[in-house]
């Protein structure tokens, strides 16, 4: 750990002397926030020295939820010892549709406002009998969420971009779920590999968008429906295919609160810093 938090501090310092100086107002200017499951490999080996590592990076929100082995309340502790908060924690589909009263606990011992699902189960391919049983899903859970001033987010992972009369799945999933009760997180990178357009996608839908994923993916990878990709293909931001700048003005235009870095990659130690150096450098 020791060894992470020094390429960290290395990394920091590299990208930050390269940057140009900033002329014009910054672009980026919400707290940054990150993925807990970015440290899914560095958390067995000490939870309280993968956070300080976080809080060293300036991150100051977290999407959740706790590690494995580390209970809700430790690990609220523990995030309220190094000011890092948590406004949003995913929930797993089967988990959440079965019993969405454990989630609702969870969300309140953390303060969380959203919880967010990543996955919807199916088979090879995304129909519309996935997708019209996920809406009826999503608004059924999402009543129960509001309730308890909860709000449920459905987050597009690629494979929901299939077409589907006049449009794909996706606009299948956002017509069909009552705003009241369901809104939606953005992954860049997933949005951008299922063949979406998220800048268009941020504007047509600007009123469902509430939380965003900072992803990139390398240059070269074709996109596909599959909802997956190797894991080395997520790079740091402005390194990829991604234009980031006209996203996160979108994401800004209409509103978006949180934003969490999401680095899969076994280089995200490395990386991370290079995607906090390179929104900060962004300008309106």
């Amino acid at each position: 750990m020791k060894k992470l938090l020094l390429v960290t501090a290395f990394f920091i310092g590299a990208v930050t002397s390269n940057c140009c100086a900033q002329k014009g107002k910054p672009l980026f200017t919400a707290p940054i926030g990150v993925q807990s499951y970015t440290y899914r490999n560095s958390f067995p080996t000490g939870v309280a020295a993968t956070l300080d590592t976080i809080k060293a990076l300036g991150i100051t929100e977290m999407e959740g939820p706790n590690p494995k082995n580390t209970s809700p309340e430790e690990f609220k502790r523990m995030l309220d010892e190094r000011g890092i908060t948590m406004p949003s924690l995913g929930a797993d589909y089967g988990a959440i549709t079965k019993d969405p009263e454990q989630f609702i606990k969870l969300a309140k011992t953390f303060g969380c406002k959203y919880i967010m699902v990543a996955w919807i189960p199916h088979g090879k391919t995304f129909t519309i009998d996935d997708a019209k049983k996920a809406a009826e899903d999503f608004n059924r859970v999402g009543k129960v969420l509001a309730e308890s001033g909860i709000t449920l987010c459905y987050h597009d992972h690629g494979y929901e971009f299939g077409p589907y009369e006049d449009g794909t799945l996706f606009d299948y999933i956002v017509k069909n779920t009552d705003p009241k009760y369901v809104s939606f997180e953005m992954d860049m990178l997933w949005t951008f590999h299922g063949g979406g357009d998220p800048v268009k996608l941020l504007y047509k839908y600007k009123d469902r968008w509430k939380l965003m994923h900072l992803k990139d993916i390398r240059k070269g990878i074709a996109n596909d429906l599959t909802g997956g990709t190797d894991t080395r293909n997520d790079v740091a931001l402005g390194t990829g295919q991604i234009d980031v700048s006209k996203v996160l003005k979108a994401a800004k235009a209409i509103g978006i609160k949180h934003y969490f870095i999401e680095d899969e990659s076994p280089n995200h130690a490395a990386q991370i810093p290079v995607t906090i150096a390179y929104i900060k450098s962004l300008e309106e």
